[in-house]
């Protein structure tokens, strides 16, 4: 559960101290600096304020016209200077805000790309909704800060500012303010505290999984529609929407209870100020501009003192989104740290060829082994087939050599990750144009028009670009392109970025044999080392060895001529 408290403290400072000390603290520093200026600006426009409205009130009673309309000139001239002030104060408020938003955005997604922690949330139950979290708490994280920090600090500057007035006018509203405002922050924190919070940050973390499950659907709108799975599907999403409604019917019963408990405690501030002095008033020992006055100074002290009790919703929904985002950030942190046990981690070292030493390949819960004692070489020229039943461990190994599987031990030598491409049976389809597509991951490689034309006839694709408008069409190529396009979009990069090893686990499983000897000729004329898993004989001979898996961790190795299909 989660509470204020010294813990929620140092969340907070975790995330938010990195960038008042880091290459932005100075625009940061002088924005706030600006921004308390612009506070204590609203304080002295608050106290001379009230003190105006009191001097014409007092004239009015005692039918000063003279006074009154000296009042009336000086409040307007309060008024010229008090406003920009205000109007500016959240300006630069909002500014701030944002460049912060952009810091912290910047740095959580710097770590959410590095040592592919994006990967590594798929296995991981603690983290939900990472999307959420970068794009809307973040952007939740810094707005309340400031805004919890100008609301305290504003608090402070009213509690000295009318302190000093209302004291003058009455020592009884004072000692009551004191007891009063203590009453009310204790009687929040306790009945009402752990409650909302617990309640807030389960309700952002079903909101999310609802958006993220109608996101689902709309990626997988086709194979749900084959499988005629819409009732399965609506049931789902409906599920989700439950857990949000049944959360948000409790929030909203305790929401009430503090509703009513804040408003009661709210109108009796009008009338308390009132009752305690109104025998001076109407003795006339006050006049009746000075209690306007003090009520109005007894409202600011005791909004100061109440600050936690105004803004308590808020304020629990802010502690909630600490939570998610240390929890995330402190996964992503994880990510860069060593291996726990050397003897149940896969290591890696770099070395000119693709080598495999006394490689055991387990499952993530390391419950069972998928391979047992694995030592191969792939020397340059020399291409492996990965052959085996389905579960067997294939695209387990393959993505043991990109680094993307830890379980087991044992040692891969390899070159640079930019000299191996791998190619998955799905091929991703980047946003952004045909241009991106052939060029993904390195966009930025400058080749002509004509050079990438050329690729696309040689995969077959010959018409793509002028069917679509042209290289720089913007679609949405998952959808547009059948999936046997799509795989020959991922050969066409390989030909294009030439690297030493393609790693291609299933790569042309939608096209036919034809397309599919077509492709790997193609890559067999290149100085491109292949290492595919496939179960199609007409790719064997671009193969030099085979590796065939058994399912229950043995292997043999077989040079590519003596093999033979079953």
């Amino acid at each position: 559960m989660i509470s204020f408290n010294r813990h929620l403290w140092l969340r907070f400072h975790k995330i938010a101290a990195p960038y008042w000390f880091g290459e932005e603290k100075w625009q940061a520093r002088r924005l706030l600096v600006l921004l308390i200026l612009l506070l204590l600006g609203q304080t002295g426009f608050a106290v001379l304020f009230n003190e105006q409205t009191g001097e014409f009130t007092s004239a009015l009673a005692a039918k000063d016209i003279d006074r009154f309309w000296l009042s009336i000139q000086i409040s307007l001239g309060i008024l010229v200077v008090g406003v920009p002030v205000f109007g500016f104060y959240y300006y630069v408020r909002d500014r701030l805000a944002l460049h912060w938003r952009r810091w912290l955005t910047r740095d959580f997604l710097g770590e959410y790309f590095s040592n592919r922690a994006y990967y590594e949330l798929n296995a991981s139950a603690d983290i939900d909704n990472p999307d959420q979290r970068i794009a809307e708490d973040i952007n939740t994280f810094t707005q309340r800060s400031l805004q919890f920090l100008m609301v305290i600090f504003g608090a402070l500057l009213q509690l000295i500012a009318f302190s000093g007035v209302l004291w003058a006018i009455s020592r009884e509203l004072v000692a009551f303010l004191l007891i009063y405002a203590a009453a009310g922050t204790a009687i929040t924190l306790l009945v009402f505290g752990k409650i909302l919070i617990g309640l807030n940050f389960y309700q952002l973390k079903r909101e999310a999984n609802f958006r993220f499950s109608l996101v689902r659907i709309r990626e997988n709108a086709e194979a749900i529609a084959f499988y005629r799975g819409e009732a399965r599907e609506s049931s789902l999403v409906g599920g989700f929407f439950n857990d949000i409604f049944e959360n948000l019917s409790k929030l909203i019963r305790v929401q009430l209870k503090l509703n009513l408990f804040q408003f009661g405690y709210s109108f009796l501030t009008v009338v308390m100020p009132s009752a305690i002095i109104a025998e001076r008033v109407i003795s006339g020992e006050l006049e009746v501009g000075r209690a306007v006055q003090a009520a109005g100074a007894f409202a600011a002290i005791l909004s100061a003192l109440t600050v936690i009790i105004d803004n308590f919703d808020n304020l629990s929904k802010f502690a909630a989104g600490i939570k998610r985002l240390d929890t995330f950030r402190n996964f992503l942190i994880a990510t860069d740290g060593a291996p726990v046990s050397e003897e149940r981690v896969i290591r890696f070292a770099p070395g000119p060829d693709l080598a495999i030493e006394k490689l055991t390949l387990r499952t993530p819960n390391h419950e069972r082994i998928l391979l047992k004692n694995l030592s191969l070489k792939i020397s340059p020229g020399q291409g492996v087939l990965i052959v085996g039943p389905s579960g067997c461990g294939k695209s387990s190994l393959l993505r043991a050599i990109a680094g993307l599987w830890h379980s087991g031990n044992g040692r891969i030598i390899g070159p640079d990750s930019t000299e191996m491409l791998f190619l998955p049976q799905r091929p991703y389809m980047v946003q952004g144009t045909l241009r991106n597509q052939l060029l993904y991951p390195n966009v930025e490689k400058g080749l002509t028009d004509a050079e990438l034309l050329e690729v696309l006839k040689q995969v077959n694709l010959p018409d793509i670009a002028a069917h679509f408008d042209g290289l720089d069409a913007e679609l949405d190529w998952g959808k547009v392109l059948s999936v046997g396009e799509q795989q020959r979009v991922a050969f066409a990069r390989v030909l294009l970025i030439g690297p030493r090893y393609a790693i291609l686990d299933e790569a042309t499983s939608a096209l036919d044999i034809a397309n599919e000897e077509s492709l790997y000729r193609l890559l067999a004329a290149t100085s491109t080392t292949l290492v595919s898993v496939g179960h199609r004989p007409s790719i064997l001979k671009y193969h030099q060895q085979v590796l065939e898996l058994s399912g229950d961790g043995d292997w043999k190795l077989y040079a590519g001529e003596d093999y033979r299909f079953e």
